[in-house]
């Protein structure tokens, strides 16, 4: 291999990022291993719920080394994702209107992002000849907002999420495993301060105190992950939301700085930035999939969309259009939709 300036290939490497379409790129080591024990004692409180696949390779999340032969640092990336909708409190506080997360609202991030990783790993092998590498985005098990704080990437706000003071928390990460011996970029400090907007604006208080979510309680986990019945306690502080939840990064201060994404990907498809929750409610099993190919909503599946937008009916505003659509899956073939529908139902009886 020929004299390689790593210093030089370090700036590179954050042009090349940004030119195809990356907020940013830095660099990280991995030791991860006060990272680590922060996790195994998340996982030891249960608050991960049933998300079982969290306690899997374990061992693999505090060593990258194990994924990537002789690996020696992590580039971690970052992407904006948010993009031009109709404002999200008032969508939030819309009962009649669904509520998705602003990251789900376009195609799937995973393989566009994982594309664009791979094309900068390419850049640098022809730069380098040698070089071991191999990408990641959400596809393997890794700590990875432990590696975007390391790398300086941002830092873990109170929500979890890793916050930039530029493009505060409305972005993906991704992260490119390399042998190579690149600088460090430097971590940076937190700058949450005493604010604790996210934690008091939660609205099953799943943030219970700062830096730690317990899973089971968030709505994210509860749309999404979780499988079966929800917790009749927290149906009511579900709202309108149907998949995903973002009240702790409309609330975020440093998200008044957030810039749209200019990935036209992720821009809203079916109207679903706006859509109502009865016309949601009213697709069939084969609009569910016509409707979500190629979109992470693929991983709620139809059961729980149907679950989840029964609930949201279930705290809407009392109407007869409202009635009527939840009396026509009333008798549902499946035990979890009608179990839901029923108590939706019922929060309309004394109306």
């Amino acid at each position: 291999m020929p004299e390689i300036d790593f210093t030089q290939l370090h700036q590179d490497i954050k042009h090349w990022a940004q030119e195809l379409g990356f907020n940013d790129a830095a660099i990280a080591d991995i030791d991860l291993k006060l990272d680590n024990d922060r996790y195994l004692t998340w996982l030891s409180q249960e608050f991960h719920g049933n998300m079982e696949y969290m306690k899997r390779n374990a061992n693999l999340r505090a060593n990258p080394d194990q994924l990537v032969s002789n690996v020696k640092r992590v580039i971690v990336v970052s992407m904006n994702y948010l993009p031009i909708t109709p404002t999200m409190k008032d969508v939030a506080s819309q009962s009649e209107t669904a509520y998705i997360a602003r990251y789900a609202l376009g195609r799937n991030y995973h393989k566009l992002i994982r594309k664009k990783l791979n094309t900068l790993a390419k850049k640098i092998t022809e730069r380098t000849i040698d070089h071991g590498y191999r990408a990641f985005c959400d596809s393997a098990p890794i700590l990875e907002r432990a590696l975007a704080a390391k790398s300086g990437i941002g830092w873990v706000g109170k929500n979890t999420l890793i916050m930039n003071r530029q493009h505060g928390s409305w972005f993906f990460l991704g992260e490119i495993l390399t042998d190579l011996p690149l600088p460090l970029d430097s971590a940076i400090s937190s700058h949450c301060g005493s604010c604790t907007a996210c934690i008091d604006i939660c609205p099953t208080k799943a943030i219970i105190k700062p830096y730690i979510l317990d899973a089971r309680r968030c709505i994210s986990y509860l749309t999404i992950e979780h499988k079966g019945s929800i917790d009749e306690n927290l149906r009511p502080l579900m709202g309108n939301r149907i998949f995903g939840c973002d009240d702790c990064q409309i609330i975020c201060p440093w998200n008044k700085f957030a810039q749209l994404t200019t990935i036209k990907d992720f821009s809203p498809r079916h109207s679903l930035d706006c859509a109502t929750l009865i016309d949601l409610f009213n697709w069939s099993e084969q609009d569910f999939a016509n409707n979500t190919e190629g979109s992470t909503i693929r991983r709620a599946g139809y059961t729980s969309w149907l679950r989840n937008i029964a609930i949201s009916l279930g705290n809407a505003k009392t109407t007869p259009n409202v009635i009527l659509a939840l009396q026509a899956r009333a008798n549902h073939t499946n035990e979890i939709v009608r179990e839901h529908v029923v108590w939706a139902l019922t929060q309309h009886a004394s109306a």
